[in-house]
């Protein structure tokens, strides 16, 4: 009998400490961009809506074995949708004369703003980040190697600690691979990025919002998961009338200059794919206009001549 007892409780204890494929929330994209132009992207795998306060991102700092400083989590994700924290600098951290402004491009993506330094998205290439549950707690995705402080940035090249090869956690955007339905629940003993990561250029958070994952989508919602498609016209434009038709219901378009100043917001009250601004007032020159949707953001250029 106590054998028995024993088995089970082994059995629970290992299943406590092991996710189960597309079962709980991981981390899915990493920003570490110009300045202070970083975020991290989660994505809900399951058919739940998951609620945001029992989760904290974590940000163990140049090799810590112990937390440095970390963020709680607040709002929710739907299913099969990603929730994005970017750095607040600009908005929550004051003066930006000695710390470079997250672009407001990047901000404008996320559900969540950063507090001020030190924060989790003060990372700067060398940190490990781990996302936690609160209850019941457990590291439910680790990004890096936590205790390590790699030679500027991980690599892609044996150990992996950027002595050898080239860097890819610094200055570049990386995307979780479509295969991966699970997050790291164990410190690995080499954090090889290539495994479950690809690599995008230094400020590309085009996909930022969106994530592609294998976990299984009801047919329902198969067409919501796909990246929106977003036309507007005419563009160029003289500011008096633009359109923008999206295959996805909009919620808000927030429209920025070339120096990151939102010059334009308009938030819809009904649920309609099309949307036509009047009389915007805005400057000639080049613009970006930041629509998001029921079922993602998508960012758009936008010339006012």
């Amino acid at each position: 009998m106590k054998k028995t007892l024993l088995s089970l409780s082994l059995i629970t204890v290992a299943l406590v400490g092991k996710a189960q494929d597309c079962s709980e929330l991981f981390i899915s994209e990493y920003v570490e961009g110009s300045g202070n132009s970083k975020a991290m992207e989660f994505y809900n795998p399951t058919a739940n809506t998951i609620n945001m306060n029992n989760y904290r991102l974590v940000r163990y700092s140049n090799g810590s074995s112990t937390g440095s400083d970390s963020t709680d989590l607040v709002g929710t994700i739907n299913s099969y949708s990603t929730f994005v924290i970017a750095n607040g600098v600009g908005v929550t951290s004051g003066t930006t004369t000695t710390s470079p402004a997250c672009s407001p491009v990047l901000q404008a993506l996320a559900q969540q703003i950063d507090g001020a330094y030190p924060a989790p998205t003060f990372m700067n290439g060398d940190d490990a980040m781990v996302l936690v549950r609160k209850s019941p707690y457990a590291r439910i995705d680790i990004f890096g190697k936590i205790g390590e402080q790699p030679a500027t940035a991980w690599s892609d090249v044996a150990p992996y600690d950027g002595t050898l090869g080239k860097w890819w956690t610094k200055d570049h955007s990386l995307q979780r691979k479509a295969v991966v339905k699970q997050g790291v629940m164990t410190n690995p003993a080499q954090f090889n990025v290539k495994l479950q990561w690809d690599s995008l250029p230094k400020d590309n958070w085009t996909n930022v919002g969106i994530h592609a994952c294998d976990c299984s989508i009801p047919s329902g919602l198969k067409e919501a998961s796909k990246t929106v498609s977003i036309k507007v016209f005419p563009n160029p434009s003289n500011g008096n009338e633009i359109a923008f038709v999206s295959s996805k219901n909009i919620n808000s378009i927030n429209i920025i200059n070339a120096i990151g100043q939102v010059v334009y917001t308009f938030t819809h009250l009904t649920s309609e794919s099309t949307v036509v601004l009047k009389n915007l007032g805005i400057a000639k020159g080049v613009y970006y206009a930041i629509v998001k949707t029921e079922a993602g953001t998508k960012t758009e250029k936008l010339i006012i001549q």
